[in-house]
């Protein structure tokens, strides 16, 4: 008797679960949170793809910027950065958006590249010019617009106005006294996990690469979290939103500037291969809009913006997504302009 009551009653505990949970499921099932799961679900291989590409050409230029950042922290001194960089404001900032030149880093690893060089005594306006203008000027970057567009006024004008938009947004933190007041204060002089003994001034060749190598881990693991997360998020809305329709609406002179510098958000490619896909758009897109798309993507996507978020304080995110938005959407209009 005892055993059958217990029966009934975990049948109607079940079917109470049961009940609660297909409610649940009803009044979730109308959140547009669930729909986008589902719908992001639907298109799972759509989204392993991007995001696996995505990943999979920015690793290795994370990786570069990781240890350019430990090369400079370990072999490059304080004093050595201040005699490279003029004194005069413009001038070190003309220097530092040529950096890019040295130091071959795309979007992904210029970032703790810099956050290193700030520590080193990089002025805070040079900081931001290499910062914006290095994965466009770096000689990769060149030579894959170069040989998507040839060596002609479309690789002249990306070169060109990432370089005046990278020094005009600059000049803006010129005003700032020390990069610590751009940096998150948790960032201000960071040092690596492991530091080397302070007593030991002299240090051999070996000893210094395992310093460096230590060093890139560390912030390769650190980077690399937010690569994984922009990449996921880039890779969520290619898969969610039809890029049919963004072709739809931009066929127009002005709205096609404003589509390509939304897809240079969403897509979030390198800047050492994006020539290679934007070619694909020519025919369809505007001269400008192309343009603008080889421009801004380089300075601001999904992941760089997370990572910016990762080193700087808002107030100069803000500053370093608002003005080459603004200056690549006004070069856009203009270079369609002149081309019609």
């Amino acid at each position: 008797m005892t055993s059958s009551v217990q029966t009934q009653s975990k049948s109607r505990q079940w079917v109470i679960i049961k009940v609660v949970a297909i409610l649940l499921v009803i009044v979730t099932s109308q959140l547009p949170i669930l729909e986008i799961l589902l719908q992001l679900l639907g298109r799972a291989p759509v989204f392993a793809t991007v995001f696996l590409g995505i990943f999979i050409e920015a690793v290795p230029f994370l990786l570069l910027g990781t240890l350019g950042s430990g090369f400079v922290e370990v072999f490059i001194d304080q004093e050595r950065i201040q005699r490279l960089i003029p004194r005069n404001t413009l001038l070190g900032v003309l220097v530092g958006s040529m950096l890019g030149i040295i130091f071959p880093v795309c979007e992904c690893g210029v970032v703790p590249l810099t956050r290193r060089l700030f520590s080193k005594g990089l002025p805070a306006a040079a900081g931001i010019a290499f910062l914006l203008a290095a994965p466009v000027v770096n000689p990769i970057a060149i030579l894959s617009t170069a040989a998507a567009f040839g060596w002609g006024w479309m690789l002249v004008g990306r070169i060109g106005l990432s370089m005046l938009i990278a020094v005009a947004t600059a000049m803006i933190f010129s005003v700032v006294k020390s990069p610590a007041d751009v940096l998150l204060p948790s960032q201000w002089l960071h040092r690596e996990a492991i530091p080397l003994p302070l007593h030991t001034p002299v240090r051999s060749l070996r000893e210094k690469l395992r310093h460096m190598a230590v060093i890139a881990a560390d912030e390769f693991y650190e980077m690399g979290r937010f690569l994984i997360l922009g990449a996921a998020l880039a890779a969520a809305m290619q898969a969610l939103i039809p890029q049919q329709a963004l072709l739809e609406v931009g066929r127009g002179p002005v709205t096609s500037v404003l589509v390509m510098l939304a897809l240079a958000v969403i897509l979030s490619i390198c800047s050492t291969v994006d020539a290679f896909v934007v070619l694909g758009f020519v025919s369809i897109f505007s001269p400008g809009a192309i343009l603008a798309f080889l421009i801004f993507g380089p300075m601001v996507d999904i992941k760089t913006t997370l990572m910016y978020f990762s080193v700087l304080n808002k107030r100069s995110v803000v500053y370093l997504i608002l003005f080459p938005l603004l200056m690549s959407l006004l070069a856009g209009l203009l270079i369609n302009l002149l081309v019609a």
